[in-house]
């Protein structure tokens, strides 16, 4: 495993270190786990751009989609 040196305000290690001890958890697992976080975000907003971006991807009109969730939903129920 590899190390790096990260410059944090005062104010978000003291954040951080509260989060640490609420959670039981140590200062480096809440860094590491918050930067996997948001690299998966990151990796999801990518594909939601691409597939934005995408011409044959329909599109769906509001509406429609709204109707059938209403109609969905009233069939599901009990």
């Amino acid at each position: 495993m590899k190390q790096t040196d990260v410059g944090i305000p005062d104010e978000l290690i003291e954040a951080l270190d509260a989060a640490a001890v609420k959670l039981d958890r140590s200062r480096s697992e809440l860094v590491r786990f918050a930067i996997e976080t948001y690299l998966d975000e990151l990796k999801d907003f990518d594909i939601a751009a691409e597939r934005l971006s995408d011409p044959s991807d329909p599109i769906l009109d509001w509406d429609e989609v709204k109707g059938g969730l209403h109609s969905t939903s009233k069939t599901q129920r009990p």
